[in-house]
Order: C-alpha cells, then sequence, then structure tokens
C-alpha cells in the first residue's frame, strides 16, 4: 500500500528528552513537604491508593468511559499521544503524525520496540483494532466512541504506519488520542470476551493488572519489561521504582483520610476541602491537578417546563448566590468559574456579568413569565402547577461539600419561589434518571482534552445517546447556530478563527441561560510523607505512578 502523496502537516516527537514524566505533567500543583529534601529513588514496596469514587464495572476505560476508569488505567495503559508541561499534544506511543492538507487523513507512524503486557508487539495492527474496538457498539464506549466519530476508515501502511481516513477535518483529534479512554490495548486482548477483557486490559504501561478482588481493590503489578516511549538517560533503568499498587475503594471520605493518617494507604483522592487544609498544615502531601474539558457546572434541561423559557433559566441562575456557598465551603480549594471550559483551556471565556445574583431581577422575570401566584408553602404557581425542580445528585460525584453547596442554592432559589427536590442518588441510579430525562437540573463533569468538548456537550447530536446509553448535552441544547459554529471551529486550520468560533459558541450557551458553571472539575490527592515523586499526569489529569517511590 503506497502512502497517500498529498500535501501533509507533520507532528513529531523530540529525540531527546530530559525525562520521560516531564512529557504528562500537565497543569497540576504539588505541595509535597519532602520536596526539599535530597532523596534518591528507592525500589520496592506496594503503594495502597484509596479512591472515594464508584468502583469501574470495567477495568477498560473504552467501555463506558468515566473518570474512575481513566485514573486506575492509567497506571497499566497508554495512549498515542500525551500533553507537555506547556499543555501541548506530543507523541507518546506514536513516534510522528502527519495530516493531509484537506484534513481528511491522518497518518500516525507507531515507536519501535513497546510491547503490551501480553507480549504482543505494538503495531500499526493495534491502531486499527482499537478504533474499531472504540466504534463497535458491543463495546458500549461513551467518550473513546464520540472521540473517534469522525474515522471512517483505518488503512494499514506498514508494520509501524496506520492511516486514518476522516468523515469530516477533526483538528482536536489528536487530543482526543491523547485520552486514557481511546488508549492502545493488545489486539489480541480485545479477542476475549468484554468480561475476561474488562478484569485485566493489556496496555503497555509501567504497571499491569494481577488480579482484581471486586468491592475490594485491583491489585497492579510492575511490568519488567516496561520501554517507556521517551527514554530518560538519567533515570537508572526503565521498570518502575514500585513493586506494584493496590488500588482500594472507600467510598466515605472521613474513612479514607483516618486510613491515611494512620498509615493504611499511602495516598487518596476526593478529599474534603477542610480536610485539605488540615493535612497540608499537618505535613501531608497534596496533588491538585484541575481537569481539562469542562469546568463544573449545573445544567439546565431546556427541552421541557420550566426551563424551556429563557426567562425563567435566568430568573433561577440570578436567585443564586453561589460565591458565599464557594467561599464558606470550599478553604480556598475552588476559585469561582463563570466559564463553560476549564481553566487548563486557553480558549474558554468568562461572563461573570450573566451570574451576579439579583432577587429583583428573578422576581421581575419569574412575574413578566406568568409564574404570579403563591401557593401556602410560598413557592411560586402558574395554571395551578408548581414552580419544582427535579435535581438527581450522584453521591459518587458530588463530594459532600458539593451536595452542601446545592443545599444552599436550594435554599436561595426558595426566596424567590422555586421548588429544588434534591435526590441523592449512587452512580447507576443518577445514570438512570438521565436516561429517562428524569431531571430539570444536573451536574455531570465532563472530561476531555481540548475545547472540542463543547462539541460534546452541545451540539444537537449530542441529545442522542451514546451505544453506552448516555449523552452528553444534558442542557438538551438544539440550536443550529451553535450547530454550525462548533462544526466550524472543528474543522478549522486557522488558530484565531478556532478561538473566534469557540467563542462564539460560548457566548450563545452562556447569554442563553443553559449552564451554571461553578468551578474547576476538583482532582485532589492527599499522599503520606513515605510518599516521593508526586506530581505527574496524564493528559486528562489523572496521576501516574512510574517515578512515584516509596521510603518507609
Amino acid at each position: 500500500m503506497q502512502r497517500t502523496q498529498r500535501a501533509t502537516r507533520l507532528l513529531t516527537g523530540a529525540l531527546a528528552l530530559p525525562l520521560a514524566g516531564a512529557l504528562i505533567a500537565g497543569c497540576s500543583t504539588t505541595s509535597d513537604p519532602s520536596a526539599t529534601e535530597d532523596l534518591k529513588p528507592v525500589t520496592g514496596g506496594t503503594l495502597v491508593y484509596a479512591s472515594g469514587d464508584a468502583e469501574p464495572n470495567c477495568l477498560d476505560p473504552h467501555v463506558g468511559g468515566n473518570y474512575p476508569q481513566a485514573l486506575v488505567a492509567s497506571q497499566f495503559m497508554e495512549s498515542l499521544f500525551s500533553k507537555d508541561a506547556k499543555g501541548e499534544i506530543i507523541p507518546w506511543l506514536a513516534e510522528k503524525s502527519e495530516v493531509s492538507e484537506d484534513g481528511l487523513t491522518r497518518t500516525i507512524t507507531l515507536r519501535e520496540g513497546i510491547s503490551f503486557h501480553d507480549g504482543t508487539a505494538l503495531t500499526a495492527e493495534a491502531i486499527k483494532a482499537n478504533i474499531e474496538h472504540l466504534q463497535d457498539p458491543n463495546t458500549a464506549s461513551s467518550t473513546g466512541y464520540l472521540a473517534v466519530g469522525k474515522v471512517s476508515e483505518i488503512k494499514i501502511v506498514d508494520e509501524l504506519t496506520a492511516q486514518l481516513e476522516l468523515s469530516a477535518p477533526d483538528n482536536a483529534l489528536l487530543e482526543s488520542l491523547s485520552m486514557p479512554w481511546t488508549a492502545i490495548q493488545s489486539p489480541e486482548g480485545l479477542k476475549r470476551d468484554q468480561a475476561a477483557n474488562c478484569a485485566a486490559p493489556a496496555g503497555t504501561g509501567p504497571f499491569k493488572v494481577e488480579s482484581w478482588d471486586r468491592q475490594q481493590a485491583v491489585n497492579l503489578v510492575r511490568y519488567e519489561d516496561y520501554a517507556p516511549p521517551v527514554a530518560d538517560a538519567e533515570r537508572a533503568g526503565s521498570a518502575s521504582y514500585l513493586d506494584g499498587i493496590t488500588w482500594r475503594f472507600i467510598p466515605e471520605a472521613a474513612s479514607r483520610y483516618a486510613a491515611l493518617q494512620s498509615g493504611e494507604v499511602d495516598v487518596i483522592d476526593n478529599p474534603q476541602p477542610d480536610t485539605i487544609a488540615t493535612a497540608t498544615e499537618g505535613g501531608l502531601g497534596h496533588l491538585a491537578a484541575p481537569r481539562p474539558g469542562a469546568s463544573n457546572r449545573v445544567e439546565l434541561n431546556s427541552s421541557k417546563a420550566p426551563f424551556d423559557d429563557a426567562s425563567v433559566r435566568e430568573a433561577f441562575i440570578r436567585s443564586l448566590d453561589v460565591n458565599t456557598g464557594i467561599d464558606a465551603l470550599y478553604f480556598n480549594a475552588a476559585e469561582r468559574s463563570y466559564s463553560l471550559l476549564s481553566s487548563v483551556e486557553p480558549l474558554g471565556i468568562s461572563a461573570e456579568e450573566n451570574f451576579g445574583t439579583d432577587a429583583d431581577r428573578a422576581n421581575q422575570l419569574l412575574d413578566e413569565a406568568g409564574w404570579t401566584e403563591r401557593d401556602a408553602q410560598g413557592y411560586r404557581t402558574k395554571d395551578g402547577k408548581r414552580l419544582s425542580l427535579s435535581f438527581p445528585v450522584s453521591t459518587n460525584q458530588s463530594v459532600p461539600a458539593e451536595q452542601s453547596l446545592f443545599e444552599q442554592m436550594q435554599a436561595s432559589a426558595k426566596t424567590v419561589g422555586f421548588e429544588v427536590k434534591i435526590e441523592l442518588l449512587d452512580l447507576s441510579s443518577w445514570y438512570g434518571a438521565l436516561a429517562q430525562h428524569e431531571y430539570d437540573l444536573v451536574s455531570a463533569p465532563y472530561t476531555k482534552v481540548g475545547p472540542s468538548v463543547l462539541r460534546i456537550l452541545f451540539h444537537s447530536d449530542s441529545t442522542v445517546p451514546a451505544p453506552s446509553g448516555y449523552f452528553a448535552n444534558n442542557a438538551q441544547i438544539k440550536n443550529p447556530q451553535l450547530d454550525r459554529l462548533l462544526v466550524e471551529a472543528e474543522q478549522s486550520n486557522d488558530e484565531a478563527e478556532r478561538a473566534e468560533l469557540y467563542e462564539q459558541a460560548q457566548r450563545l450557551v452562556l447569554d442563553g441561560y443553559y449552564v451554571l458553571p461553578l468551578y474547576d472539575q476538583q482532582n485532589h490527592f492527599l499522599f503520606s510523607k513515605n510518599v516521593h515523586g508526586m506530581g505527574e499526569t496524564t493528559a486528562v489529569s489523572s496521576p501516574t505512578y512510574f517515578n512515584v517511590f516509596l521510603n518507609k
């Protein structure tokens, strides 16, 4: 098969970089009490990690595609591309990438000498097998499925080179291929039935899955034949320092923190904001790693009453005093956002003027919208129907501080006549409520590298569920002008034009009061004094432990 003769642009990895891990140290900040000590890495020991997230149903991040999967899969799977410390996309398992002038052909060449945990060599066949796996409806993918939606055909050029034919130009493709949800796993492993592959996917990462004791822990061990995609000349050996990682699940925040304090575990995620302040004062380490893509936000379901009326959406948002709640509950761990995008996304715009508290304006808007009567409980009514809002909240995704913030919003909205019904649900029930459109308000985190997350979240196509059953456009926006802007932004090769199109798209959503931005998706980790080398993360800000060591 001949290489394409079209004019191409080239993305190539540097031949020599000082530290492999530095490639994936994104916009995280680390407070490490031992950072000033002259410690040499120590080999050995098993790190114990305690997660507050729901235990994944499947360790293969292609299936479904949520953040708890990304956190653990980042240890045993790697992506074709990653991010460097400046936030730029760079090759990882890939060595270089070319795109045709018309943007319809993307050619990817892999690095040599890399093998999967099952001994299978990394070749171009793996690119083909993995993208086809993501696109297969039987995989029930969501995040990964949407990420490679424009790939129409994969051709094998030679052993290490694959050619991706696209249905339309996609300037976000490399960003999409930098995420754990599109990470590359063994084609031989993918031939197994889904249950077998879910239990122990075979990746190329520095750790491999040894066993999974469900409801207890995932046990990872060092992959002795690990070949870092980018070698570090100053590092002795290519294997991880740790013998392994025991990945436990402890849902209750106080229990996780107590386990960290006692030395039962070494790293915890999802700490309460007040715990972060206490822990760092007490000498524990803290890694703050804001996720890319969307900000954490509350979305207003515009597909049905009462939020099919823009005036009612604005009235609800104007009734709230979010800032006071964040200041009181988050102990400086979260900064208020007025943007649809994370603070790590340079193309995000802020619209603080849209989100000031103004009860008088809220009352005026509701009067004009016909919600003029009040019942005995003080809630507004119209044609005998109460102004009531359903707000399902996932207890696995919203920490207690966020749940308290929602309760404060509930009380604030009541003063102008809204009834907000908060329902605390486990993750499965929460997904079910969304699938049945049983919500008026919802806070649904969505992580994706780059501003193209806006198309996933707000294009009308995303009101249709992915094979997993999940749809991302929870605000249920169907706006042809917005659709056009998002498509054009994703196809443009002009950076200035791309930025302008995304700005216009964000303005339409923000000015339509479809979304209430809150803050960056909170992504905090506390670690013991015995843990060293924390700070390196993937493109989606999930920590990696290749260069982490224990000094007990």
